[in-house]
Order: structure tokens, then sequence, then C-alpha cells
């Protein structure tokens, strides 16, 4: 009997703990601890009509859904907020009706949950035509300030004028037919406006929301959002923290998430990789310093995936200042650096090397099977010879007479030994030293756009899938993200045609000439690479890979 008695309540302390096991597990959220696309540091804002860096844009796309939406497995166009999309014979006039059944959602800390917002009479606000309006106008308005509101401008009749503080809201070509219908008409037929229209910077937001929380819109406590995931919490330079949304209510393009919280890090890729060797993180990018042990070690080289990522990496000149306003000088620095060394020996991460901006890949852009003798390559030769011819046009006897250059770049443990590299290419190859110049990376971008540096490293990475993002949008003479100053009008009424033709093929052959004036003749820019994305995935994570550079965290599952 003692001995029974004795027994008894560890039979029962054990069928207790296996109780409450049985439910931790089965109540535990499912997550997942990721540092993909973020750096050290926090996020300048999740604010879509302000939001333009990767990682701010990366959260943005969890939380709030647009008209259309890209797909990150294919890179197609596909129904964001929309269900269904219109086009008048013209090509101009696109008509979205709108799915009636997304609420806008806010978490409660209080309750731990997700809920559904109401208005003051106690009814769920839906998503519908009135938001959609009224945040392309907030993203358009002079007084919002958006740095990417360049991007839609052109596809939207009146914005330009109402952007520049010109015109009227009244003017803009967005209308509100009815509660689940919008209509927006481009000035021109062009192919690829949808995919613009449902851009991060055009997203709608709460306007009572903005109202009521200002400047802090976007913290917990004030911020609704309406995508697959609502914001949880954001420890300022920490981390932040988003809950699946249960009232999305899933389509074939934006399912339902699987994951209940996603939970970001703000750490730089040492700290990252440390972590995710702890076991703490389940997928980061991996330094490009590790790239190696990674591929050597047993267990990490079969967690490791290099991924596509639209992007190019480049050396950019101040082509307004001297002596880099000197076109033979900059096509010395350009033809002076061996991009496959660097892909090869400095980057290891199966990284391509660029001989145009454009990255192939994206619609209508060249390819190496397509067009392989395009662009610029290394060629010390012709870099001594245009160095020369520099020279001579300067007045200049000898590289000895250059005035001091520096090469920028924003200080992460990723673009050191790439500058380190370049350097030692035009120390060799042109008998030129420049000096580097490390810069905090949360204002790097920032203060390049007020003042471009003499020659600086920069990165651009796809909005939407054409050719146009990148030849157009940021090098255009009157693009506001042309910070090199690059400004050829042949270039300029080469891809003002691409813009507007029609047929792909045609297309590709005007980005083709128009790449060759940048990168081969004039030398705006020097690329440097195409990007790939190399991180590490823990095995319990299901992953759809991504060819667009973005994630779809509402894909991904953990098993």
């Amino acid at each position: 009997m003692k001995r029974l008695r004795w027994f008894t309540p560890l039979l029962v302390c054990a069928l207790l703990l296996t109780l409450v096991i049985g439910v931790s597990a089965q109540d535990a959220p499912k997550s997942v601890v990721t540092g993909l696309h973020m750096v050290g540091g926090d996020l300048p804002t999740i604010d879509p009509h302000i939001a333009e860096t990767s990682a701010s844009i990366e959260v943005v796309n969890q939380i709030f859904i647009g008209l259309t939406n890209q797909d990150a497995t294919t890179a197609n166009m596909e129904m964001g907020l929309a269900e269904s999309m219109d086009v008048s014979e013209d090509g101009k006039t696109f008509t979205f009706h709108l799915m009636q059944n997304v609420p806008w959602v806010r978490y409660n800390p209080d309750t731990d949950a997700v809920e559904e917002v109401t208005d003051e009479n106690g009814n769920v606000r839906y998503v519908n035509a009135q938001d959609v309006v009224a945040g392309i106008q907030r993203a358009l308005a002079p007084e919002t300030a958006s740095p990417y509101a360049y991007v839609p401008v052109p596809y939207i009749v009146g914005a330009a004028e109402y952007n520049s503080g010109d015109g009227s809201w009244e003017d803009v070509a967005v209308k509100a037919l009815d509660d689940f219908t919008v209509e927006i008409t481009s000035p021109d037929a062009v192919s690829f406006a949808p995919s613009i229209y449902g851009l991060w910077v055009l997203r709608p937001v709460p306007t009572w929301a903005v109202e009521e929380g200002g400047d802090s819109w976007t913290e917990v406590e004030y911020i609704n959002t309406n995508g697959p995931y609502a914001l949880k919490e954001w420890a300022h330079d920490e981390s932040i923290t988003l809950i699946k949304n249960p009232f999305w209510p899933g389509t074939d393009a934006i399912p339902q998430a699987k994951i209940d919280e996603v939970v970001f890090r703000f750490l730089d890729p040492q700290q990252q990789f440390a972590e995710y060797l702890a076991g703490t993180m389940d997928a980061v990018q991996v330094p490009l310093e590790e790239i190696e042990r990674v591929k050597a070690d047993a267990t990490l080289s079969q967690e490791y995936v290099v991924g596509n990522q639209p992007c190019t990496y480049y050396i950019g000149f101040d082509n307004t200042e001297a002596p880099m306003d000197n076109a033979h000088l900059r096509l010395a620095f350009s033809a002076a650096i061996d991009r496959q060394s660097i892909v090869d020996n400095v980057t290891r991460g199966g990284q391509i090397p660029a001989q145009w901006f454009a990255r192939p890949g994206l619609t209508a852009a060249p390819t190496l099977e397509t067009h392989p003798d395009l662009g610029i390559k290394y060629d010390p030769e012709r870099a001594k010879a245009e160095l020369a011819l520099a020279l001579e046009e300067l007045g200049l006897s000898s590289v000895d007479e250059l005035p001091p250059l520096t090469l920028s770049y924003n200080d992460s443990s990723n673009h050191g030994a790439i500058m380190q590299a370049i350097q030692q290419m035009w120390t060799e190859n042109l008998g030129i030293t420049v000096t580097l110049t490390a810069m905090e990376p949360s204002t790097y971008f920032s203060s390049i756009s007020e003042d471009a540096p003499i020659i600086y490293r920069a990165g651009w990475c796809q909005d939407y899938s054409d050719a146009n993002n990148f030849d157009y949008d940021v090098l255009y003479s009157k693009s506001s993200q042309n910070d090199p100053g690059w400004n050829n009008p042949e270039y300029d009424a080469l891809v003002e045609q691409a813009r507007l033709e029609s047929d792909v093929e045609v297309r590709r052959e005007l980005y083709a000439q128009a790449e060759d004036i940048l990168v081969n003749q004039g030398a705006g820019i020097a690329p440097i690479y195409w990007y790939t994305i190399n991180f590490l995935i823990k095995p319990h994570i299901e992953y759809p890979p991504s060819v667009t550079g973005n994630e779809a965290y509402f894909e991904w599952d953990v098993q």
C-alpha cells in the first residue's frame, strides 16, 4: 500500500506532464525567425508610401496588399486586392474589380489576437475602392514626399502635375466607380502599367489610423493592415514580429498564411550567422566571408540555398563633377575591373559578371544568349587607352596630376572586400590609387541621393519585372533616382521609345542599344555583377524558392 500510494502521485504527475506537453505543443504558434533582407539597425519605416529600402518593403508586402501582386516564385503579375481587371480597347484605361470580403485588421495586445477593425457604428471596415483611391492620393500628394512616387507618376493621367504641386487631385485619373470598382487611366498604352499600380507605393492605407496616429501611425497601437499578416510587435532596433491574420480570405495567388508568426531580427550578417549556428534563427543570409566554410560543412552545405535575385551591383560615378565628368576616365575605371575575378574569388556565391545594367530575366532585358557581346568587359589594354585619352582631354601629363579620388561604400561585411578588390585593380591596371571611404549603412543611400560621392557603390533591385524599371526609372535623365547624373539625349530617346513599344523583342533591341550607350560608350556607371541571394534555411522550413528577391512568407510553412 505504501508503494502504491507513492507510485500513484508519480503516475498522476506523469499524466499531467504528458497533458501539459501535449497542450503546449498543440497551442504553441508555428514561427520562423529570420534576418533575410534585414541589416543591422532599425527599419526606417513600414509606411508603404514612404518605404524605399528592400527591408522595409519586405515587411510592407506581408501586411498591405495592393491591386495587383507579383508572384515571388514566377515574377509574373497576378491579382491582389482586385479579383479581376478590364482593359479598354486603346490600352490606356484599367478597371479593377475588388474582392468584397477583405477587412482591415489590427493586433490587440490585450487579447493577444488579431481583430477586425470596426467604424464608429460597429460595422466592419472592409477594404473598398475609396480606400484604394485615398491611398493613391496620399502616395502622390506633394506633402507626402514619397521617394517612390516618381515610378507611378508617368502612368496616371494628371499625376505628374499633382505630384509636383502644379495640379489638382480632381484632374488625376483615379476614380472609385462604386464601392468596389477602381478605374485608373494612363496617358499612354503601357503593357506593364497594372504591375505598377500594385506596387507598395500605391497600396491603400487606413486613413483614419493615419489621422489618429500621425507620424506614429505605423506603431502597434495605431496601425491597421489588410494582408495575410498583421503587425504584432516592433521592438525598434531589435526586431519586428508579424502575426497571422485569420481574416485574410486567401486567394490562389495570395493564400492564407501557414506560419503563425514571422520574426525579423535586425542583426548584421555575422551576428545572424552566429545565431543560425546556435539554432536561434531559421533563415539568414550568408556573410560573404563564410560562404566557403558553409560549402565545406557537411550539415550547412545541405541547408545552403543559392537563389535568383534580380538586382545589379554597380559602381556609380558622379557624372557632373570633375574629373569623373570625363567619359574616357569613367570608361578606363570600368574596363579595369575584372568582374570574373570578383565573383570567383571575392563573392563566391554564384553571381554573374554584369556586362550591362538591366538584369537578364526582366521582361525585354537583353540576355547573355541574345546579346553575348553587348556591354562592358574586363579589358586592361582598353582601360589604359581610355586613360590616355582622358588625361589628354583633361590637360594632364600623368595620373599623378589627378585630384585625390575616393570610393565610398556602405560599411557592411559584404562590401568592404569587394571595394578592396576593385581598389587594387585600379592601382594595378591604371596606376591610380583611390581611397576607400566606409559610410554608415543606415543613412548611406539617403546621403547618396542628396549628394552623390565622386565614386561610390550601389545596387538596384527590381520593383516590377521589366527592363524599364532599370533603364528608365533609374538612369533616365529626369529620374529622381538618377544619382550619377547620367544625361545622354540618345539614351533617353531609346528608353522612351522602348517604354511605349508593345513588341517585347523590339523593346529588347532598343534596351540593348541604350545599354551600349550607357556602359560601353559613356560609362555612366560601371556594372559589376548580377546578384544571387545566398542564404541558410533550416530543414524544417518549407520554402518556395523566390525569383524576385522578395519573400512571400505567407507561402512558407514549418514542418
